[in-house]
C-alpha cells in the first residue's frame, strides 16, 4: 500500500493483490495527499473544490467518483431506469495520482479549452484537460464567479468512441480557457 505514494506519472498503482479495505485506504491516502489534504490543488492559480452538495462540500461523494463508474440500474424487464456510481472502477483507480500531475499541465501535449455544454437544458462551461496519448481526460467547471473550479471527473477514455466525443468538444472549443 505504501509504494502506491511513491507512484509517478504514468506508472499505474498497485491494487489488484488488495482486499478491498486496503484499496480504499491506499487510495485515500492519495487522495488526500494530492487533492484533500493539498492547499495547492488549483488550476492556473485557481483553487479546485469538490462539488456542493446540499450546501456543505462533499469530499465523500468526489472521492467515490474518482475510483467508481457509473453502472446502469435496470428494472425487471432489463430497462435502464437510472444510474448508481456503486463499481469499483480500475482504470480510473489505477491512475488517481495523475489528477494532480496533470492539473499541473507537466505534459507538453495537453490540450487544455473550454466548451459550453448543454446539461439539464441549460448551458453550462466546462473545461478540459485532455491528455491524449495516454487517454486521460480531467473535467473541471468554473464556478459561476470565474473565481474558482469544481473538479466534476477525471477518468481514463475507455468507452466506445470516449475519444473520440471529446475530440468532438475540442473541435468547438471557446477562444479562451475559462
Amino acid at each position: 500500500m505504501v509504494t502506491n505514494l511513491l507512484k509517478k506519472y504514468n506508472e499505474h498503482l498497485e491494487l489488484l493483490h488488495l482486499n478491498d479495505k486496503q484499496r480504499v485506504s491506499s487510495l485515500r491516502d492519495i487522495f488526500d495527499r494530492d487533492i484533500a489534504n493539498n492547499n495547492n490543488f488549483k488550476f492556473r492559480s485557481k483553487i479546485i473544490r469538490p462539488l456542493k452538495k446540499e450546501g456543505i462540500i462533499d469530499v465523500e461523494s468526489l472521492f467515490d467518483h474518482l475510483i467508481k463508474k457509473s453502472v446502469d440500474i435496470k428494472d425487471d424487464k432489463g430497462r435502464s431506469i437510472g444510474k448508481s456510481r456503486s463499481e469499483f472502477d480500475i482504470n480510473r483507480s489505477v491512475r488517481l495520482h495523475w489528477i494532480w500531475h496533470h492539473i499541473q499541465e507537466k505534459e507538453s501535449s495537453l490540450k487544455i479549452f473550454s466548451v459550453k455544454d448543454r446539461k439539464d437544458g441549460r448551458d453550462v462551461l466546462r473545461t478540459y484537460i485532455l491528455n491524449k496519448d495516454e487517454k486521460y481526460l480531467i473535467v473541471l467547471e468554473p464556478q459561476r464567479s470565474l473565481q474558482d473550479y469544481y473538479l466534476l471527473s477525471a477518468h481514463y477514455l475507455d468507452e466506445k468512441n470516449g475519444l473520440k466525443k471529446i475530440m468532438n468538444k475540442w473541435r468547438r472549443k471557446l477562444d479562451e480557457v475559462y
